[in-house]
């Protein structure tokens, strides 16, 4: 019997981020389950730049493509003021609305 070997990629949620909808809803996930730190929407935003294009976002925001994905990381905390330029410049729309009790 040959030997048989799996090789396995390691999971990215790039790879199922295809359209608006698809980053909707992974958005609302990670604020599900962000612990309140912010790293989670973070490092979420950093995927969306991935699957749309970090070099331009970070050209686009005016940020260095290295200084943007450290900041998206999900290792660091960026500024709010970071957060709503990738935001834009991705397109998104940040909403508040009260919480159902």
């Amino acid at each position: 019997m040959p030997d048989q070997t799996d090789t396995f990629t390691p999971f990215d949620s790039v790879d199922y981020l295809h359209d608006d909808e698809d980053i909707r809803l992974y958005l609302e996930a990670c604020l599900a389950e962000d612990e309140g730190d912010g790293r989670l929407i973070a490092h979420a935003l950093g995927t969306i730049a991935r699957a749309r294009n970090l070099s331009r976002l970070a050209m686009q925001i005016g940020m260095s493509r290295e200084g943007l994905h450290k900041a998206l990381s999900g290792r660091s905390q960026p500024s709010f003021g970071t957060i709503l330029k990738v935001a834009r410049g991705l397109g998104l729309e940040l909403t508040f609305k009260p919480r159902a009790a």
